[in-house]
């Protein structure tokens, strides 16, 4: 790195989203009754690979993998116990002028692609120390149905904002009611640190994920402290303050139907729990439901 602006400038193409074709779905747990499964996205390490060759060339770079092995250990397998061991992998990251940053991953010693699998783990989390790939850890929970196999019938599709900036162009954005359209400036003005707390423990109200979804939708930050303004300081808090009274007529309903009936509307709705909701189309899609069952309009 030459300067200090070039060094930002590469940080900034590492931490740039993968192209749409190199992310797959991992299905990393599904419902009780095996029709829906919860899934989350990820990227080969080829693909670190290829940005960290391509951002700062293949002698930019280097990677040194350093391996352990704990045995024995038993554990079940197949209901059955057995002896094992793991394999521990740390994969230390070097970018001259930048830094070193380490990950470590591990597998167990029978699974025939242990040491893959750990070296893997290691690389990519090491790699997301520097920005790499760590926009993967924004994703809010998703569940999709699945087929026979396990596998899912229609992959999710990305979010605008896990896209590079070539595919974000092309991309026209669905029209959906959300909290609010209107198109208010981006430009940095004074700000009001008293609304900045109202909306900070909304929070706790809305659940994390449906917090930042609502957040990222109205102002395009994923901290409140980022807001750029007042004007956009109060268009977020009212929209907030719509999903906290939406969020008060679930909770109304929820308790004026059947456990039963509520918990098969949630489930429906691939939500795990109201402290939980994905994303705020999830939320519609349960305030619909909801008052469907209850026999009103809907509550968001």
């Amino acid at each position: 790195m030459e300067n200090t602006q070039t060094t930002a400038e590469a940080l900034l193409r590492l931490e740039e989203p993968f192209a749409s074709s190199e992310v797959k779905w991992l299905v990393a747990a599904t419902s009780r009754d095996g029709r829906k499964g919860r899934v989350t996205p990820y990227a080969d390490p080829r693909a670190y690979t290829d940005r960290l060759n391509e951002v700062l060339t293949p002698s930019g770079w280097t990677r040194e993998y350093k391996v352990h092995a704990v045995s024995p250990i038993t554990r079940l397998k197949k209901d059955k116990p057995i002896q094992t061991g793991k394999v521990l992998v740390t994969c230390v990251v070097t970018i001259p002028g930048v830094g070193t940053h380490s990950g470590s991953g591990e597998e167990w010693a029978d699974d025939e692609n242990a040491m893959t699998s750990a070296e893997a783990q290691a690389f990519k989390r090491a790699c997301t120390c520097f920005g790499l790939g760590r926009y993967f850890y924004n994703f809010a929970e998703m569940w999709v149905e699945l087929n026979e196999h396990k596998q899912p019938k229609q992959m999710p599709r990305l979010p605008v904002w896990a896209l590079p900036a070539g595919e974000r162009n092309n991309v026209e954005q669905p029209q959906r009611s959300a909290p609010t359209r209107r198109e208010v400036t981006s430009t940095k003005g004074p700000i009001d640190a008293s609304v900045t707390d109202t909306i900070g423990n909304l929070r706790r109200v809305l659940g994390t994920s449906l917090f930042e979804d609502v957040l990222i939708l109205v102002s395009g930050v994923r901290n409140p402290r980022d807001i750029p303004n007042q004007q956009k300081q109060q268009l977020v808090l009212s929209s907030m303050q719509k999903c906290q009274q939406g969020m008060q007529r679930i909770r109304e309903i929820a308790s004026e139907i059947s456990e039963t009936a509520f918990y098969e509307i949630l489930d429906e709705s691939a939500i795990a729990s109201l402290d939980r909701i994905p994303s705020f189309e999830a939320f519609q899609r349960l305030g619909k439901a909801m008052s469907a069952a209850a026999g009103q309009n809907p509550a968001a």
